[in-house]
Formats: C-alpha cells, sequence, structure tokens
C-alpha cells in the first residue's frame, strides 16, 4: 500500500512577517492559524544548518480551504541575499489566487501596498475557457497572479 501524500503549505521568506500576513489578510481574506511561530534553539538550527537561528512567524489559511493547505510566511533573524537557493533566501516564484473579479481584487490589491507587475490579459485556452490574468506583487515585490476562468464563448 503506498504511503498517502498530502499538499501541505507554501513558505514565504518575509522581512517582515507581520506586515506581509495582514497583506494576505486583508486583500485575499487568508485567516490566521495560531499559534504564531516562534522557533529557536539547537533542533531548529539542526534543521535550518543556520547557527543560533530564529524563526518567526505564522501560517495562513488560503481562501475556499478548511485545515489546509496554508501559506506559511516566516523571517529569519539570518537572511540570505546571496545568489542562490537556500532555506533563508526571501521570495517564490509567484502564488495564484482563483477570483471571481480579477479588477476588484487587483484594487484591493492596490489599495494595500500591492504593485501591478505586468498588463492584464484575457485570453482563450482552446478546451479549457477563457482566462483574466495579472501578474502583480505584494509589499516585498513577491509575485502574485490573480486569475479568473470563464467557460468559452
Amino acid at each position: 500500500m503506498e504511503p498517502e501524500i498530502k499538499f501541505a503549505h507554501v513558505n514565504l521568506i518575509a522581512f517582515d512577517w507581520k506586515k506581509l500576513a495582514e497583506f494576505y489578510i486583508r486583500v485575499f481574506g487568508c485567516e490566521p492559524v495560531y499559534p504564531e511561530r516562534n522557533l529557536t534553539g539547537d533542533c531548529i538550527g539542526k534543521l535550518t544548518q543556520i547557527e543560533n537561528v530564529e524563526i518567526k512567524g505564522i501560517h495562513l489559511q488560503l481562501p475556499g480551504y478548511q485545515n489546509g493547505p496554508t501559506l506559511e510566511i516566516f523571517s529569519y533573524n539570518i537572511f540570505n541575499l546571496n545568489e542562490g537557493k537556500s532555506i533563508n533566501k526571501p521570495g517564490f516564484g509567484h502564488i495564484a489566487f482563483l477570483v471571481d473579479d480579477v479588477d476588484k481584487i487587483l484594487e484591493k490589491l492596490l489599495l494595500n501596498g500591492g504593485k501591478k507587475y505586468g498588463e492584464k490579459i484575457k485570453t482563450k485556452i482552446e478546451g479549457v475557457g477563457v482566462l483574466t490574468v495579472i501578474y502583480t506583487t505584494d509589499p516585498e515585490e513577491n509575485i502574485i497572479e490573480i486569475q479568473h476562468w470563464s467557460k468559452m464563448m
């Protein structure tokens, strides 16, 4: 019998986890999943391979789900700002939210410190539907895709 596998969370490293969590709560309706995290000690140091590491943050319940998956927003006391991959390097490729009204969410995002990254487009994907989509950023310039799918006309 195969072991059960379930998607758990996406981790976002933030310079200011509280400010960034509040952005995702206000704009996308994410809900905090308590307790807040305050991870320190030898065990976390061994896990991350970072001496004297302190990690603080919170999980946010993603809209449309209960009991996971979550967006995990953490801040480290030590950031890696160099090139290459590491556990404490800020950012990710992008996160996408499926919405009913791209323009309304875009307006909310802009009012809460986000920015447009590209232009809004509408395109037909044969066999799937019509996609209205725009790339934007949160206040720390992580890329967010806001998308809406409608049936082909």
